[in-house]
């Protein structure tokens, strides 16, 4: 007969455990790793993904509680007063649960294709939501919800905007996530990270390299961003991308960049669902199928870690909702084996899933000879 295993101490049961939290935001960090093998890789061949989902409200949850919490430390953020900032959805739940823990009222900005469910939530957890109606005539959606942004603060002197795409707190607020990785995994040498304010590629990939450095860097953008020297194009993912160019970028981190198109995310999303019961949307999709295509052409050895920003409840009227799909011609498109190639970013309008291993700053001001364009190439540190 089988005895179940008995202790010494009931303290032994909490070895690894998370500690009590009296606060909400005890709650963020410490999120798992989990194995990505067969069937959605290659026989033998697989990745590790940081499930950040498992965040109350995401990846953003971090970069909230820290952008808030140092600038009162600073000052900058006065006792009560009303944050707002622009946002897509996940730095919305991040901000309202900040707001919830220090005592701040928030406005979230957003546009039209925020999903139900997200403003349902923010809503929920007390953020004002404020849409814009109309996309800038250049800088589209981002660059409207932005310009709404300097309209509030106007309005109201005693309101603090994090600035999430150029505030250097975005990309401190994520060297605990980089820590937790090193203490879980040991060694990594390759780090595959979406792209869209870059706070997180850039906090986790100068951490890793601090520790590691020669690991690889490889940044994942969508079609139609203009992040990586790409013109604006209409895009529909949401979580990364960007039609501005956010200065917490750190171009010089990263070794190659792939662009996923929208079709190839949702595949992957969904073939992630379905052969590992776990997933996201349109970032997770993108990231992991990079990371499918770099465990099987890397060397087997090469531990590869990617960050999946969010989990799949936001995405059930988008990235998994056929009628959703069929009406943006999402379905039916199984993604290429290996990605397109280009040379650099400005050779041509990507399509379709593509690479390129030279990594340009679009505002650069020093200048290549035969592009107009500083390049940094992948060797670069």
């Amino acid at each position: 007969m089988n005895h179940p295993t008995m202790h010494a101490s009931p303290a032994q049961l909490l070895v690894g455990a998370k500690c009590p939290t009296h606060t909400p935001a005890g709650l963020v960090g410490d999120t798992p790793v989990l194995w990505i093998g067969p069937p959605f890789t290659a026989a033998e061949r697989g990745f590790w993904a940081k499930l950040e989902g498992l965040n109350p409200g995401g990846i953003k949850d971090r970069a909230a509680l820290h952008m808030v919490r140092a600038a009162r430390e600073r000052g900058q953020l006065l006792s009560g007063a009303r944050i707002v900032e622009s946002t897509s959805g996940t730095l919305g739940l991040g901000l309202a649960l900040a707001g919830t823990t220090y005592g701040h009222p928030v406005t979230v900005v957003t546009d039209p294709g925020m999903e139900a469910l997200m403003t349902g939530l923010l809503t929920a957890y007390g953020a004002e939501v404020d849409v814009v109606d109309a996309p800038h005539p250049t800088g589209g959606w981002q660059e409207a919800r932005r310009d709404r942004v300097e309209e509030l603060l106007a309005v109201r002197p005693d309101t603090w905007c994090p600035d999430q795409y150029n505030n250097p707190d975005n990309v401190a607020a994520y060297a605990a996530l980089a820590h937790e990785l090193v203490a879980q995994l040991g060694r990594i040498d390759t780090l595959v990270v979406s792209v869209g304010t870059g706070g997180h590629s850039a906090g986790i990939g100068s951490v890793l390299r601090g520790y590691f450095p020669h690991v690889r860097v490889v940044g994942v953008d969508t079609t139609g961003s203009t992040i990586f020297g790409q013109p604006a194009t209409a895009r529909l993912m949401r979580g990364l991308g960007s039609s501005i160019h956010p200065r917490n970028v750190a171009y010089d981190l990263f070794d190659e960049v792939h662009w996923i198109a929208a079709p190839e995310a949702v595949w992957a999303a969904r073939r992630l669902a379905r052969d590992h019961y776990a997933t996201g949307g349109w970032s997770v999709g993108a990231v992991a199928l990079v990371a499918r295509w770099l465990a099987r052409t890397l060397p087997a050895e090469n531990r590869i870690v990617t960050v999946f920003p969010d989990g799949p409840q936001r995405y059930v009227g988008t990235v998994f909702d056929d009628a959703y799909c069929h009406e943006h011609g999402l379905l039916g498109h199984l993604p290429a084996d290996d990605p397109d190639e280009i040379a650099h970013p400005g050779d041509r309008t990507v399509t379709r899933w593509t690479r390129c291993t030279h990594i340009s700053d679009p505002l650069a001001t020093t200048c290549r000879s035969d592009a107009g364009t500083h390049v940094l190439t992948g060797t670069a540190r």
